[in-house]
């Protein structure tokens, strides 16, 4: 290991390396590409710190003058990235190393002007190395190590291109050092893609699986959950702890309700900037905050000091999710807890959670304030401070205070002072307690109004109860039902309220837009408050059988047929007559309509003709039963199609006479056979069609196909 190495670890009180650690700095592995999976809170930054070592410096003791990077670390967040560049920065602070950030969310010209001053090592994150490549800003020419941290989760976030992209742009003979949590498929494909015959280092199955975190299932009432969180703060009263939460608007709630109750609290979620998210965790880190709130954007890679408790106020979503979260304590050898909040309906979530991960934890209740006001009485009694010898000034101001009070007295006015300067615990409900249903109270004594607006007008509660309010004087609490009617609205007031509203509203008794209000004697009758009643009748079969017959009780208003002029004088338009409907029968076959008689529709046929007759006169001399008739007219049949052939003969009857009459066939030809539709010899053709089935001549130059007709020219 490099001496100036050697001095920063004993210097940060490092006895003993991790396992992957350990492995990592291998004098075998020297010039090797390593693919390495450790669990959370391993070393892994100081691991990797450790393996680019000999490959940055050789056998040097210090860098040389910073120019192009030699080094690049890439990290899948921000605040991953600050800590990676923490690491780095005292582990190499004795080689004179300069480390540079590129993270997105700061600004980019100051990252630029340090690029251009020089730097040993940059460590950034995916997108915002893209885009110093792609400006020019980032040398990648003098690269001779690349490390990607969190693997998994760059390829999970999506930056699997921005990785391809740098791993491309680097020179081919780096080395490239993958470290990550798991290896899934997608890691291992891109490690053969872009790795060299990498050395796979495994460090999981070494130890179990967070040996220094003790896992516990939370048992709680479904609405105790938040006053869990409380006690649990109260009763392991850690220096620093972190609640997860897996939304953002949680994080806000929660933040909210623990500064209430008296607890140095910060938030950390996504939608912060990167200023205020810096600001948290370096208020935690400072001790100016004991308690963060943040959703999963924390649970990779952030190591906070003295990171006692891990609290699950919702449950993670998957495994991973959950060993990342614990992760946060329990590292580098202490010792930690981690929590998880159980409502009775998220039992069986809990447990299969617990057993994917195949984590053993203890299912316990939530402190109660009886314990945790017992606990206060331990703590005080064991404070260090008891030891410490009296000053001068501290040992007269004792005496004076003894001259004044008792003993007892003063004992208890200090424990009322310790406990006021943090938070009072909340008494629990059972775990299998079932939340009860609000019962909805009573409105008490009241009054009942009369408005002058209802359905009819549009009246509505959501402005009548504001209009009540702000021209009645009337506070929102002492109105109670608002019952639309179709042409009035009645309204509870309470009855201490019903002078002053009476006073607000006048002589006139108006609200508004002349809206009147009348005061009930007794309340209104709503007991059928429907927006359409139904009048009494019967129901079912009964009411069926009862219905009245259409146009039975008023006359016919749809609009008659218009009638000929040419029909008989004889005939009068027909008067719609009232017939009762029969009962219905349900066994009954279904009516059908009646025919019109045949002598009817004879008649109509006549009429029709002679109206033919009327419109189309025969020439001068001649019968509809001449050969010189209107041709496309086919009157000798009534009903027949236009263009039919005529069907009267030279000198016979007119075309007029009914069609029921049976005709003379007589002197008809005889029939020849049928034609055949396939027969293409008899169609009619058209000039420059070739008839169905003939063979198409063969042509040249740009004419039509077929046809006798001369081939057309392309004009030039």
């Amino acid at each position: 290991m490099n001496p100036s190495l050697s001095e920063a670890l004993a210097e940060r009180g490092y006895d003993t390396l991790t396992p992957v650690q350990t492995a990592v700095s291998d004098p075998d592995l020297v010039g090797e590409d390593l693919l390495v999976s450790a669990q959370t809170g391993s070393g892994k930054t100081v691991g990797f710190g450790l393996a680019m070592a000999p490959t940055l410096l050789g056998e040097a003791t210090a860098f040389d003058a910073a120019g192009a990077p030699l080094a690049l670390v890439v990290a899948p967040t921000r605040e991953l990235a600050f800590q990676v560049m923490r690491e780095l920065r005292w582990l190499y602070a004795r080689t004179g190393a300069r480390v540079a950030s590129c993270v997105g969310g700061m600004d980019m010209r100051d990252e630029r002007r340090a690029l251009e001053r020089g730097a040993h090592i940059v460590v950034g994150t995916p997108g915002r190395l893209k885009d110093h490549i792609m400006r020019g800003s980032l040398d990648m020419g003098s690269l001779s190590a690349i490390i990607l941290d969190e693997a998994d989760e760059m390829l999970d976030l999506g930056f699997r291109e921005d990785l391809e992209f740098m791993l491309g742009e680097a020179p081919e003979n780096r080395r490239t050092l993958m470290f990550s949590a798991t290896v899934p498929p997608m890691i291992a494909k891109l490690a053969a893609q872009f790795q060299r015959n990498a050395k796979r280092i495994n460090t999981r199955g070494e130890a179990k699986q967070h040996a220094d975190i003790s896992y516990q299932a939370v048992r709680v009432a479904q609405q105790d959950q938040e006053n869990a969180i409380f006690n649990l703060l109260r009763f392991h009263d850690a220096a620093s702890a972190i609640v997860f939460a897996n939304t953002r608007a949680a994080v806000n709630h929660l933040m909210a309700r623990l500064s209430n109750r008296g607890f140095s609290v910060v938030a950390l979620s996504g939608e912060l900037t990167q200023s205020e998210r810096t600001n948290a965790l370096q208020a935690m880190r400072d001790g100016r905050a004991r308690v963060c709130v943040a959703t999963d954007v924390a649970a990779r890679g952030i190591d906070l000091p003295n990171l006692n408790l891990v609290i699950h106020a919702d449950l993670p979503t998957n495994t991973e999710s959950l060993l990342h979260r614990s992760g946060r304590t329990g590292r580098a050898g202490r010792k930690g807890i981690s929590a998880m909040i159980v409502p009775a309906r998220a039992t069986k979530k809990a447990e299969r959670l617990l057993g994917w991960a195949k984590i053993k934890a203890d299912w316990v209740e939530a402190p109660s304030a009886d314990e945790i006001r017992a606990l206060d009485e331990d703590r005080l009694l064991a404070d260090p401070l008891w030891e410490e010898p009296l000053s001068d000034g501290e040992a007269a101001f004792a005496e004076k205070l003894l001259s004044h009070q008792s003993p007892e007295v003063i004992a208890a006015a200090y424990l009322r002072l310790y406990r006021a300067g943090r938070s009072a615990p909340e008494e629990l409900l059972p775990p299998d307690t079932k939340p009860e249903r609000k019962e909805r109270q009573s409105f008490g004594p009241s009054t009942w109004f009369s408005l002058s607006v209802g359905r009819d007008d549009r009246a509505e509660p959501r402005w009548i109860l504001p209009l009540l309010c702000r021209a009645g004087g009337l506070d929102k609490s002492a109105i109670g039902a608002i019952r639309t009617q179709a042409s009035e609205t009645f309204v509870e007031v309470s009855t201490p309220s019903v002078d002053g509203f009476l006073k607000a509203l006048g002589t006139d008794a108006v609200l508004e837009d002349g809206i009147r209000v009348t005061q009930l004697d007794t309340p209104p009758n709503l007991s059928d408050n429907r927006k359409t009643p139904r009048k009494p009748g019967p129901s079912g079969d009964a009411a069926y059988k009862a219905r009245k017959p259409r146009h039975s009780d008023k006359s016919d208003t749809r609009k008659p047929k218009a009638t000929r002029s040419d029909a008989p004088a004889a005939e009068a338009p027909m008067t719609p007559v009232s017939t009762p409907v029969p009962a219905h029968d349900p066994d009954a076959a279904p009516a059908r309509k009646p025919r019109k008689p045949k002598s009817e529709k004879r008649a109509r046929d006549a009429d029709a003709g002679d109206k033919r007759s009327d419109k189309h006169p025969p020439a001068k001399g001649k019968s509809w039963g001449d050969a010189d008739r209107p041709r496309g007219k086919s009157f000798g049949k009534p009903g027949g199609k236009p263009g039919g052939k005529p069907s009267g003969k030279p000198g016979g009857k007119p075309a007029g006479k009914p069609a029921f009459k049976e005709r003379d066939r007589s002197d008809a030809k005889p029939k020849g056979p049928k034609s055949d539709a396939r027969d293409a010899s008899k169609r009619f053709v058209p000039p420059g069609k070739a008839k169905p089935g003939a063979r198409k001549p063969r042509h040249s130059g740009q004419g039509r196909p077929g046809g006798d007709q001369p081939p057309r020219r392309r004009k030039p």
